[in-house]
């Protein structure tokens, strides 16, 4: 049991770290080897692989600006900046313990909290998730680098390429320019890849040296392990945080690590005191990432075990695995087979803890990859990956044109200013939001005014606030800097 979580950490480190390969597709690979191996075993792999590829996903996020993962998105954000400075191995040993204490909570969360946070996450209907996309979206006044109507012009792209594809509700046909294939609409990590991976590699291209900045390639300066292990625990809030924002968004069903890691760094940059150093190479940025995803690992657990409600998209396979082997999540998996319940989510436990050796070990080995790779070998490399990665996803060429337009517009999106993180953002919460928003109201048919369902119970009223409050604080701090820099001038001229 031992061996097979250490080699299914490994396996998930060097799966999440290349681009397209998400954690579900490695779980989905996993899936027929764990056919033949008794139930316990099987869920230990499948358990270590998701661990692992979470946090892989960290790697090439801080070396090359490609988040490996889906929830490695707001990794990149201070992570890079971090590369470029020298201190690309300080940015690693923050993404490797801060992973390791996420990864640690989430578990205790998981066996100690698991029936009292399910009750919790049945509360969530269509209502609660359409204030949840909306408190999401909130994020977009914070990530807009300078300029707010660029970002909120970089979330509104987003959310009209959520709306292509067939409705959520109705199943009405959208914007497919007569293309059958469009019908299953944008995929997320087509999206990622193309406005992720294609602008940094045409930047690389563009360069007249090295594609890697020379500082990247130092991965070793005057910081170890320790150093970094000490600034993080000598500033405990900004983790614990993270930590508990991972947890309860986790229970949100199919809100996913993406969400998680964006609204803890977003958290992050709100009550730090010095929010302009975010996105500059701010390792509080990297720490709310890394420990809220990977919290997230065992935290979206809780709905699947207890409820059968898989609580992101690889949770499924595990479900799967689950009924593979005769059990049924609810109380009896704690009850009747406790012993194999438990065992699972303590070898998720002892898998977050060898993330800290396996992940520094061979994250040396990506980084040298990386950096030691000529530029007219790694640019086509990395394209390569990329084009694989997206073809893979559903075997279809109609995703790698999507990408490969997606990421030359993104590209040129960022010239104007227009980056891509609110674009993201836009494109998983819309639909999200969509959703929730025609269900609610279809519900609230009987009311005068169907909106009204949209507020019918506390909790909705409750994350109603929120999102107000919380675009009051994102908008207000811009309005009153603008408003002091138009009147400032005049009593000096």
């Amino acid at each position: 049991m031992l061996l097979t979580s250490l080699v299914g950490v490994t396996a998930g480190l060097f799966i999440g770290a290349l681009p397209g390969l998400t954690a579900t597709m490695a779980l989905a690979v996993l899936l027929p080897f764990t056919f033949s191996m008794p139930p316990l075993q099987g869920l230990i792999a499948l358990g270590a692989v998701y661990m692992g590829s979470i946090y892989g996903g960290a790697f090439t996020a801080i070396l090359i600006n490609t988040p490996g993962t889906p929830s490695s998105i707001a990794t990149t954000f201070d992570g890079y900046p971090m590369a470029r400075q020298g201190r690309a191995y300080e940015g690693i040993a923050s993404a490797t313990i801060a992973s390791v204490v996420g990864g640690l909570v989430g578990v205790t969360a998981l066996l100690l909290l698991a029936p009292p946070l399910a009750r919790l996450a049945v509360a969530f209907g269509p209502a609660e998730m359409f204030w949840v996309a909306l408190l999401g979206l909130t994020l977009v006044a914070s990530l807009s680098a300078g300029s707010l109507l660029k970002g909120l012009t970089g979330g509104c792209i987003g959310i009209m390429l959520g709306t292509i594809g067939v409705a959520p509700v109705g199943g009405e046909t959208r914007f497919t320019f007569g293309l059958p294939a469009m019908q299953g609409g944008v995929e997320l990590i087509v999206a990622l890849i193309g406005l992720f991976v294609i602008p940094e590699i045409l930047s690389m291209a563009a360069t007249v040296r090295g594609a890697v900045p020379e500082e990247v390639a130092k991965l070793r300066q005057n910081v170890s392990i320790v150093s970094v292990a000490k600034r993080i625990f000598t500033r405990p809030v900004n983790l614990i945080r993270s930590c508990i924002i991972g947890q309860l968004v986790a229970l949100v069903p199919g809100a996913g690590g993406n969400v998680t890691s964006l609204v803890a760094y977003n958290e992050a940059r709100r009550f730090s005191d010095d929010p302009d150093s975010f996105g500059k190479g701010n390792v509080d940025g990297i720490v709310a990432s890394e420990s809220s995803n990977n919290v997230m690992v065992a935290g979206s657990m809780v709905p699947l075990l207890t409820l059968g409600i898989p609580g992101a998209p690889p949770d499924a396979i595990i479900l799967g695995v689950l009924l593979l082997h005769g059990l049924r999540p609810g109380l009896d998996l704690f009850t009747e087979t406790g012993t194999l319940t438990n065992g699972f989510i303590l070898s998720m436990g002892l898998g977050a803890l060898l993330l800290l050796p396996v992940g520094l070990l061979g994250g040396r080995l990506i980084q040298r990859a990386v950096v030691r790779t000529p530029v007219y070998f790694l640019v086509p490399s990395i394209v390569m990956v990329t084009i694989l990665g997206t073809f893979a996803l559903r075997n279809s060429m109609l995703d790698v044109l999507i990408m490969l337009v997606l990421g030359t517009a993104g590209y040129f999106l960022r010239l104007l200013g227009i980056t891509a993180p609110p674009i993201v953002l836009g494109l998983i919460l819309g639909g999200i939001a969509e959703q929730g928003y025609v269900q609610a109201v279809l519900t609230g048919a009987a009311y005068e005014v169907p909106q009204l369902a949209l507020v019918k119970n506390p909790l909705s009223i409750v994350l109603a606030v929120l999102v107000v409050l919380s675009a009051l604080t994102a908008l207000l701090p811009q309005w009153l800097e603008r408003r002091g820099a138009t009147k400032s001038p005049s009593p000096r001229e």
